[in-house]
């Protein structure tokens, strides 16, 4: 080989290298990210924080207040305030303007109310238990009650809901399936009202659900009836849209929807959703 031509190959060999080193050295610069920029795989939500009011109806007072506790417990720094009434007095109290940051309603019909109104959005709302009637009598059953016509004797003293309450209008359904009039000495404008006139011994027979009858306890004398089946109320619970604290809302409502809502609901006598 030449001296020109041992050169040339050296300076061709020389090159390659070099070339090599700098593709080396461009291609991890290029793909490596600095640590700093890197995205923590670890980062967690914001944890939950404020207050909220939560209107639910009057036979959810158990199980809601339960859950309440349980929310506040998981959630430091949360608070969930109660108020507890028949479904139809909280809509006139929700469309009155009362500050109300969820609604569970013990019927479908008044919660159809409030997204009628705009105050609740139409997709919203979630079905989480359902509930059917059953007759309360004191625990000696003086009246004898054994039946839903037995409800109907002019001599018992019957106590049932309003109409316009979902207890009330599932005793009218039933009415209406089974042929039988009722001739109540008294309606209430809630489920708990009912009671009360049953465990004060002001009537002899009064129509509430079976999660009222089993939180009663030995107050009462639950009397089930096959007729109750034509009447199932299904209970839905949404946001309001004015909340101030929409997060916080969202979250109770996943709560009771959740595994832990749904086995406190289910030990309280409430069929599922």
């Amino acid at each position: 080989m030449t001296t020109r031509t041992s050169a040339i190959a050296a300076t061709l060999l020389t090159a390659a290298v070099a070339f090599t080193l700098a593709a080396c050295s461009s291609s991890g610069s290029g793909t490596e990210t600095p640590a700093a920029e890197t995205p923590s795989a670890t980062a967690t939500a914001p944890a939950l924080e404020g207050s909220i009011t939560v209107f639910a109806a009057a036979s959810l007072k158990g199980t809601f207040t339960e859950l309440a506790d349980e929310f506040e417990a998981a959630n430091p720094g949360t608070t969930i305030e109660l108020n507890f009434a028949g479904s139809s007095d909280l809509v006139t109290q929700i469309t009155e303007g009362a500050p109300a940051d969820v609604f569970a309603s013990a019927d479908e019909k008044n919660m159809a109310k409030l997204t009628d109104a705009g105050l609740i959005d139409a997709a919203a709302p979630v079905d989480f238990a359902t509930n059917v009637l059953e007759i309360a009598v004191p625990p000696t059953n003086p009246a004898g009650i054994a039946s839903f016509a037995d409800l109907a004797k002019p001599e018992v003293k019957t106590v049932i809901c309003a109409a316009q309450v979902p207890c009330g209008a599932a005793t009218v359904t039933v009415e209406q399936a089974t042929g039988v009039t009722l001739t109540p000495v008294s309606e209430e404008s809630s489920v708990t009202d009912v009671l009360g006139k049953v465990t004060s011994g002001e009537a002899d027979a009064g129509l509430v659900y079976v999660t009222d009858v089993i939180a009663a306890g030995d107050a009462v004398e639950g009397i089930e009836f096959p007729e109750s089946g034509e009447a199932v109320n299904t209970y839905p619970i949404a946001p309001i849209t004015a909340s101030k604290s929409a997060k916080l809302a969202q979250a109770f409502v996943d709560f009771v929807t959740g595994s832990v809502g749904q086995g406190v609901l289910a030990d309280a006598g409430f069929g599922k959703r």
